[in-house]
């Protein structure tokens, strides 16, 4: 991760196809395409890799997310449970349909606590949304059992996940619907672009026609199609989606040199008293795109991330004090700052955050270091970046 480091031949070659037919747009204009639908065939090859009947591909992970709660027919008042661990498009999304995020504790996973999830269920209560942040994932059968129990619906956030499974189906496919990121530090990237799978054939056709002002895409004249219901524009581009479809077939190559580098860097740490490893739940397998541990203590952890830092040892996260990922930092959300008036059920309707603590999920979090696994290191730079990591860990306790 990301997957722009290894950029070659084979996304130059599906770029040039897009710019020699000149049709940038992903719908329309047939005759002039030589043949060449790069987000139909992507869409096709998504669905067959991840599972699922249905992809529909969107302008980026934020417009998955909210195309994938609209086509549930998610909307004003309506409540949506998420992690406290997440990145803020997951709220974003949300607020956006003037439904309200209803934030709950983590545990060891980073994710969901599943007992937070059933305390914080109301009669208002619509979707779980587990997040499954830095590569690794919620125990989806709690929270299968939870939905199946209140009925509720499941939309999985596997933006950051994709490649890694549980009980041996890919993630994302779990839930009523699941979203992926193809932003540039994705995994697999497209620079920009998302995508929603389902199994659902209702909320894949919503999805079809929400996602591009509501046409119903029938027949072969774009001016004469019908708008069953209102949409809006969340198109990805011909060309945003030929950089995918080259990425889409490298993605087991990406995996193994993310495992590898993975694994390399645990085995490193995994002797060092004091460091132990966030939880997978049983049944789960990362996608490797990043290695999470805990340390003894919130000091200590800070400490060990500045003198990560001051050795020269890149990408390592302390998530606990940062601006995007963690509900500490989130004064827009806590204050709900807006441009505009807001919808008055989401007014009325938001926990009061500003008051709100989560002291289960600061607890995991204050002690958490999470270090991206990149696709661009060589194994040998890798044992040297392992070695190093460990000596500046063990001088820190």
């Amino acid at each position: 991760m990301p997957g722009f480091e290894l950029f070659g031949d084979k996304e130059r070659n599906q770029v040039k196809d897009v710019l020699d037919s000149g049709v940038l747009m992903r719908y329309g204009f047939d005759g002039m395409r030589n043949g060449h639908w790069k987000a139909i065939e992507l869409e096709k090859k998504l669905a067959v890799r991840m599972q699922s009947k249905h992809a529909q591909l969107v302008s980026s992970g934020t417009a998955a997310l909210t195309v994938a709660l609209a086509s549930a027919g998610i909307g004003a008042g309506d409540e949506v449970i998420i992690p406290s661990f997440t990145f803020v498009a997951s709220f974003e999304a949300i607020l956006a349909l003037g439904a309200i995020p209803v934030m709950v504790d983590i545990d060891d996973t980073l994710t969901l606590d599943p007992s937070a999830v059933e305390k914080a269920i109301t009669s208002r209560t619509r979707v779980i949304m587990p997040v499954h942040m830095c590569g690794s994932m919620a125990d989806l059968n709690a929270l299968q059992a939870i939905c199946d129990r209140n009925k509720l619906i499941m939309i999985e956030d596997a933006c950051q996940a994709i490649g890694g499974s549980y009980d041996g189906k890919p993630l994302g496919s779990f839930g009523d619907l699941g979203c992926f990121s193809f932003d540039y530090v994705k995994t697999i990237t497209c620079g920009e672009g998302g995508a929603l799978i389902t199994n659902n054939e209702t909320y894949y056709k919503n999805a079809d026609h929400y996602s591009d002002h509501g046409h119903d895409h029938l027949g072969n004249d774009r001016g004469a199609e019908s708008h069953p219901f209102l949409g809006y524009n969340y198109r990805i581009s011909e060309l945003h989606a030929a950089v995918g479809l080259a990425q889409i077939d490298r993605l087991d190559e990406f995996l193994a040199i993310q495992k590898r580098n993975y694994s390399i860097l645990r085995h490193a740490l995994e002797p060092i008293e004091g460091v132990s490893f966030r939880k997978v739940p049983e049944g789960g397998v990362e996608n490797y795109s990043f290695l999470s541990f805990f340390l003894p203590s919130e000091a200590i952890t800070k400490a060990t991330h500045a003198a990560l830092g001051a050795e020269g040892v890149d990408a390592c996260f302390y998530w606990y004090a940062n601006n995007w990922h963690y509900y500490k930092k989130w004064d827009h959300l806590r204050n709900l700052k807006s441009l505009g008036p807001v919808a008055r059920e989401l007014a009325e309707g938001l926990p009061d955050y500003p008051e709100a603590h989560f002291k289960q999920s600061d607890h995991w979090m204050g002690r958490t270091i999470s270090c991206l696994i990149k696709l661009g290191w060589g194994e040998e730079e890798m044992s040297k970046r392992a070695e190093l990591m460990a000596a500046t860990i063990k001088k820190q306790l």
